[in-house]
């Protein structure tokens, strides 16, 4: 994650305003903390999911779930790992079920996953080879789109330049039409459609209304099926940027979250991880109505606890939640960017 490679200091005014986590315990011990507010309280279980001793995590920076319950974790494979494969699969209850993805390492990032007709796809970027590929749930390759030439945006001004790209994250509209944020690179983002077609740029680095800093995580939100809305984890600017699905800028919606990394809905809730320490949760008038682990390293250098072992992090505590995802369930998925890898579930329990 490059563009974030600096220090970040979370203040003690945030610390003070944070909820509190709850622990209880029993004869066997410390119980899993509660995270959360109201209808909105979760278990935190850390560490969760049986990985093979052959596969060491890099940063966990995708998750999602498919129909059968299969939950899908994307990291970027760390330094002794046996195995190189960065696509982990385990069934609903933490169970390995399968690995692939050995070309991804190092560059591990966004993870889609769509039903398409009677089949799952996945759709995965790879920030540091440059690419987006679209793949069966086994890992077959379907497409895969490279340097986006064929954009205005991306010709280089002389012969000795080229315009950064590295994606970071892809979202899918109900057409086929794909969306894919340049997040690490030029802060574009770039639209094809379902046969993988150039379609136009819109975006480009700025603070304006219509432009973007880091277009991390996308999320096409239909909720309103007469007002599509392609929503865009503007994450340099702190904010949420909301567009037309043909680039046109709408609003804002600000005071969220302070760098928002991607978003997913289920039921008209949406799960927003925010890399600074925290998950929030938005109603369908994008409010906040829980806020989970905000403040708990105000005192300390966050850019030095995501390097610790994973073995030294607080349970109840986030360092970085750089993707998440609901299940079927109701209950939360969500992985850190830290450098040993990090996969919470946040179990449903009110």
């Amino acid at each position: 994650m490059p563009i974030t490679r600096r220090r970040f200091l979370i203040t003690a005014a945030a610390a003070a305003s944070a909820p509190a986590f709850l622990r209880a315990t029993d004869k066997a011990g410390v119980k899993p903390p509660i995270l959360g507010q109201g209808e909105f309280q979760y278990e935190a279980i850390h560490d969760w999911g049986e990985l093979p001793r052959t596969i060491q995590y890099g940063n966990t920076h995708g998750v999602c779930e498919d129909s059968q319950g299969n939950i899908y974790i994307h990291h970027t494979v760390y330094a002794n790992s046996d195995s190189l494969d960065t696509m982990v699969v385990f069934d609903s209850k933490g169970k390995f079920v399968r690995s692939w993805g050995r070309q991804y390492k190092g560059g591990a990032h966004g993870l889609t996953v769509r039903k398409e007709g009677s089949e799952e796809f996945l759709y995965l970027c790879d920030y540091e080879h440059g690419i987006v590929t679209k793949r069966t749930l086994k890992g077959e390759e379907v497409f895969t789109l490279g340097y986006p030439a064929e954009s205005e945006a991306y010709k280089p001004k002389d012969q000795t330049s080229t315009v950064p790209y590295r994606p970071t994250n892809v979202a899918i509209a109900p057409s086929g039409d794909i969306y894919v944020g340049d997040g690490y690179g030029s802060s574009f983002i770039n639209q094809y459609n379902a046969r993988a077609e150039f379609i136009r740029s819109f975006g480009g680095f700025g603070k304006a209304d219509d432009q973007l800093d880091c277009p991390h995580g996308l999320w096409v939100d239909t909720r309103k099926p007469d007002t599509l809305l392609l929503v865009v984890t503007d994450r340099g600017n702190s904010r949420l940027h909301r567009f037309t699905l043909d680039g046109k800028h709408v609003d804002n919606i600000l005071g969220t979250s302070k760098m928002p990394c991607n978003l997913n809905e289920r039921n008209g809730n949406v799960v927003v991880p925010d890399l600074l320490s925290k998950v929030v949760i938005l109603d369908r008038g994008n409010q906040a109505v829980a806020t989970l682990g905000e403040g708990e390293y105000s005192k300390q250098d966050w850019s030095t606890v995501r390097n610790q072992a994973a073995r030294t992090f607080v349970p109840g505590r986030f360092v970085c939640p750089h993707g998440a995802c609901f299940d079927h369930e109701g209950n939360i998925f969500v992985v850190e960017w830290v450098e040993s890898g990090r996969v919470t579930k946040l179990r449903h329990i009110a």
